[in-house]
């Protein structure tokens, strides 16, 4: 295979033309790197006959720069000056080989190509050039792994029984591909080796249309693997669905049944406790999902470009792919469905009892209000009781102290009746202190009414 300037290089070469202005104007910082990001894939050549192995490895973004390390060591171990490694992708040649990195969110791709004639496919992949124990160390866990062969077209095509001795005897599947120039064979299956299988027979392939129709089949090996990355979890999350849509199901019928603020209390911390459960799940695989559904409409649109023609008695890549694929993403989509439906009903199950134990709270309230204004009447009634008291026990000591004048007027000569003074004077201290404190409990009762209407 044969590059020309990759978009890392072109962003190189133009750091300083980015620092400069045009007509005047500032540029952006990215205006570079993101025009190059369009032609990522676009000028890529391949010369016809060719083989390729394709790796694809999950990994964390973390591992990026223990990725380019060990790209530099394979640099040094083919005695090759490391190419501009800043990037998060670039191409280097490795003697006869040539190797394609490429850093992606949550995967690195390691393509590997070798030009020059062969006489079987997948017998001697490229990949089997490089140092085993290079290989060994790349960080991730593989996904995808694929072999390409291209047949030149000045090489007859290959019969029924070649084919099926190079796909193992597996069903093959193939068509022809981008408006009849090519045809292209494989069986979807992992191979001894561990690889996948793909053979191309060049009919009247522009070359940059090799290098399109190699991208678009290595990105529909690729993205269709990471489509289906939900559909394990998928698989056990339907039972737990299942168990708790039945126990959300018996949890509202009981409420119907209850009868108390704390069994309602209850019951709703069991629905907390369910509802917090769906949510976990639902942040746990919500990312997955949604990458899941964008990753699928890439395998779309690239089968969609491969434009093919049915080969008879062949199944076409397009039907082979909608027909499983298909499946497993309405698989995946059911159960993220009935996560998001789940989800509401809990919601709306959650929302109802907590207005019922609302409710029964300001039922509680307002029996204790009642009962603290009956209490209220009560106390009043002993108040106006003692009051009546107070007003005797009052009378009482100041006719005390006025008979204790008259003794002591008395006994400077005066001749007086003490005992009928202080007889002629009881109504009077009596009514006296009947009104003063009459007088005070409506000061009273009159400056409570005032603090009571400037509160409301």
């Amino acid at each position: 295979m044969h590059s020309d300037n990759t978009p890392s290089s072109l962003a190189a070469n133009n750091t300083d033309s980015l620092r400069k202005e045009l007509l005047g104007i500032s540029q952006h910082q990215q205006r570079q790197e993101l025009h190059s990001e369009l032609n990522a894939t676009a000028q890529d050549l391949v010369a016809i006959p060719a083989q390729l192995s394709h790796l694809v490895l999950l990994s964390e973004r973390q591992w990026i720069d223990q990725e380019r390390k060990l790209l530099s060591e394979l640099c040094e171990h083919y005695n090759i000056a490391l190419p501009n490694c800043h990037e998060n992708e670039f191409t280097v040649n490795l003697d006869e080989l040539q190797l394609k990195w490429e850093r992606h969110t949550e995967y690195s791709t390691y393509t590997i190509y070798q030009t020059g004639s062969f006489e079987t496919p997948f017998d001697n992949p490229p990949i089997r050039r490089l140092p085993h124990k290079w290989l060994a160390r790349l960080p991730g866990e593989i996904l995808v792994a694929t072999h390409i062969a291209l047949d030149d077209r000045s090489r007859p095509k290959r019969s029924l029984s070649e084919l099926a001795q190079l796909f193992s005897s597996n069903t093959v599947i193939g068509s022809k591909v981008a408006g009849g120039s090519a045809s292209v064979w494989s069986d979807n299956q992992i191979h001894e080796d561990g690889f996948g299988r793909i053979l191309i027979h060049d009919e009247n392939l522009r070359s940059r249309q090799i290098g399109r129709l190699v991208q678009r089949l290595l990105e529909i090996e690729t993205y269709r693997m990471l489509a289906m990355l939900p559909l394990p979890i998928t698989r056990q999350m339907i039972p737990q669905l299942a168990r708790a849509e039945h126990l959300l199901a018996t949890l509202i019928a009981d409420s119907a049944n209850l009868t108390s603020i704390e069994d309602e209390q209850l019951l709703l911390d069991e629905i907390t406790k369910l509802a917090a459960q769906i949510e976990r799940l639902s942040a746990q695989t919500g990312h997955r999902f949604n990458a899941s559904r964008a990753y699928y409409g890439i395998v779309k649109l690239r089968i969609t470009e491969l434009r093919e023609e049915r080969i008879e008695g062949l199944q076409m890549l397009q039907e082979f792919m909608f027909q499983r694929l298909s499946s497993a993403m309405g698989t995946c989509e059911l159960v993220f469905s009935k996560l998001e439906i789940l989800s509401m009903r809990l919601a709306r199950g959650s929302a109802l009892l907590r207005t019922r134990v609302d409710i029964s709270m300001e039922a509680q309230i307002r029996d204790l209000l009642k009962s603290m204004d009956n209490r209220a009447h009560v106390q009043l009634r002993l108040q106006e009781t003692v009051e009546g008291l107070s007003v005797v026990v009052l009378s009482y000591y100041l006719l005390g102290l006025i008979g204790y004048g008259l003794k002591a007027i008395k006994a400077t000569g005066y001749m007086i009746n003490v005992e009928l003074i202080t007889g002629i004077a009881i109504p009077i201290v009596v009514v006296a202190v009947f009104f003063t404190v009459r007088g005070f409990r409506r000061m009273v009762n009159k400056q409570h009414q005032k603090n009571d209407s400037c509160g409301h």
